[in-house]
């Protein structure tokens, strides 16, 4: 699915990274501890978050998430915003808790990563 689709299905705004909606998103990872998001998350995931920091715009580069979504309707200020069109990371936001998000997109298939790095069942 590209993530101009995720915006449709989250009726999410463009932030930043208008000529990044072509992307490929195959999985997402909602979560708030950036300490778990550089754990689990897997290149090209998709980041759903309630945090507006500019930690979470590291985690996705380092992570090379296919973008990040901000729950809940929340907005960074807008030098976290200048700093991820700086670094290609693309921001939305959109006015759904985080649990609705995680609905919505599991219906239309995109999935979470079941691998566990932790090698845990």
């Amino acid at each position: 699915m590209k993530l101009k689709e995720v915006q449709q299905i989250l009726d999410a705004e463009v932030l930043c990274g208008e000529d990044c909606l072509e992307r490929e998103v195959t999985t997402c990872f909602a979560c708030d501890l950036i300490s778990e998001m550089l754990l689990y998350v897997k290149p090209q995931s998709l980041l759903i978050t309630s945090l507006i920091n500019a930690h979470v715009i590291h985690t996705a580069q380092v992570m090379d998430a296919s973008g990040v979504i901000f729950v809940g309707g929340k907005k960074p200020d807008e030098g976290v915003i200048r700093n991820s069109a700086m670094n290609n990371v693309p921001l939305l936001t959109t006015p759904h808790p985080i649990f609705e998000c995680c609905g919505l997109l599991f219906t239309n298939g995109i999935e979470g990563d079941k691998k566990n790095p932790l090698g845990r069942d």
